[in-house]
């Protein structure tokens, strides 16, 4: 299947992209401290505080979202939750830097971050793809967990041995039988 290989390639591919903001920004703050800039009358000390802490907050952000990445490789489930919040926040993320990309960079980089925008999109449709077909077909077909929790009333309708309880078996349809007649409510009566 393609959604654990997708899941490590997204992992991996946002693990560096944290470091590599997290250097950039910090390599930035570097830059305006050494040289003493001033933007606007800004204080040089500020701006080169605050661009390392932006990389570090930045940096810590990708770095939890190739951990959830990471984590449905490793589960090979969907992610829940928290975890898919930050996947679809990191997609988002994705989209708009790379339409300030296309203008401010060029198509190079707009390229790059669309498509891992795909790959991020891919790994949360690909699941939900699973998901919807297991709910569809009415569960799980091995027996298994499907991730979404048992239900309480699950548990007291199995068997005395304790498996599942057998399907009830449908009504036998006859040819000649007539469609049943849809049944409507009776009127209401005022005096």
């Amino acid at each position: 299947m393609v959604r654990r290989p997708v899941a490590w390639i997204v992992a991996v591919v946002l693990l560096a992209e944290a470091l590599g903001i997290a250097a950039l920004n910090w390599f930035m703050g570097v830059v305006v401290d050494r040289q003493n800039m001033s933007m606007a009358g800004l204080d040089p000390d500020k701006m080169s505080m605050s661009a390392k802490i932006g990389g570090v907050v930045f940096g810590l952000y990708f770095a939890l979202c190739a951990l959830v990445a990471l984590l449905v490789a490793i589960r090979n489930r969907a992610p829940a939750g928290l975890g898919r919040v930050l996947l679809i926040s990191v997609a988002v993320v994705h989209g708009l830097l790379g339409a300030v990309a296309w203008g401010l960079v060029g198509w190079k980089a707009f390229l790059y971050m669309v498509v891992v925008l795909a790959l991020v999109v891919l790994l949360l449709m690909t699941y939900d793809r699973e998901n919807g077909a297991v709910a569809a077909a009415g569960g799980d077909a091995g027996g298994g967990d499907t991730g979404e929790g048992a239900d309480a009333s699950d548990s007291s309708s199995g068997s005395e041995d304790g498996g599942p309880a057998p399907a009830p078996e449908p009504e036998p349809v006859t040819k000649d039988a007539p469609p049943a007649a849809p049944v409507t409510p009776p009127a209401p009566t005022t005096p």
